[in-house]
């Protein structure tokens, strides 16, 4: 019958609903094919079909062997607090670990920024699913070192969120751009990220500007390609 769905078109509709209410967090698999079956009353093939258009949403990936895993990118991400951050906000399933806290310098950044000092806060952070303890981001942010900021490195983030850091500071971000490439990581990036040297990552470098075009934050990440995508939206 005309505008009938189908059995797995039906199927992929309760899962897809059941996904974005948080049914399933995020980085999480989903039932297994066998138990979706028994759950829906139907043949595998119905299933594998059903989760074929999750994947083409982008809810899903299936990872060979493993599963289907509910997408980051289920719930849009609020860029204006950083990679790791909003899966936490948005009941992810995450932990956000701060590695350390340091002042640094850095001629080429600098130079790439257009900045006349070469002193930054860098603070580095990763992003673990609390179910496996899988590391899926590493991210390495960049700060002017202004009054509320350049103490950091001795007193730390406290209870504070990192907006509200920044906001105190005077450092709030209007504009920006955001760069996105892949490369394999290095010795250092794998140890953190318990990967191989070698594995091939999602890059984003990410910079902020206030309104008047001053320099508020750079932020480099390094993100597992089985937990993030890159959308963009256009028209």
């Amino acid at each position: 019958m005309t505008g009938v769905p189908l059995k797995h078109q039906r199927i992929s509709r309760i899962l897809a609903q059941e996904i974005r209410a948080g049914s399933y967090p995020a980085g999480e698999p989903l039932p297994g094919e066998h138990a979706l079956a028994q759950r829906f009353g139907v043949s595998r093939t119905t299933i594998r079909a059903a989760l074929a258009e999750l994947t083409e949403e982008s809810l899903i990936t299936t990872r060979t062997g493993k599963g289907s895993y509910v997408r980051f990118d289920a719930r849009p991400p609020d860029d204006r607090l950083g990679w790791a951050r909003p899966r936490a906000v948005h009941g992810a399933g995450t932990t956000v670990r701060t590695l350390a806290v340091r002042e640094t310098r850095d001629g080429a950044l600098a130079a790439e920024l257009g900045l006349e000092k070469d002193v930054f806060v860098c603070v580095e952070r990763t992003c673990e699913l609390v179910t496996d303890a899988t590391v899926v981001s590493y991210e390495r942010s960049f700060l002017p070192p202004v009054p509320g900021i350049r103490e950091l490195p001795a007193h730390g983030f406290g209870q504070d969120p990192p907006t509200e850091l920044l906001r105190r500071a005077g450092l709030r971000p209007d504009h920006g751009e955001q760069r996105v490439s892949g490369r394999p990581v290095d010795t250092h990036e794998a140890e953190l990220l318990r990967r191989a040297p070698g594995d091939w990552f999602l890059q984003t470098r990410r910079t902020s500007r206030a309104a008047d075009g001053s320099f508020v934050e750079h932020v480099v990440s390094l993100l597992d390609p089985d937990h993030f995508e890159l959308t963009l939206t256009f028209g």
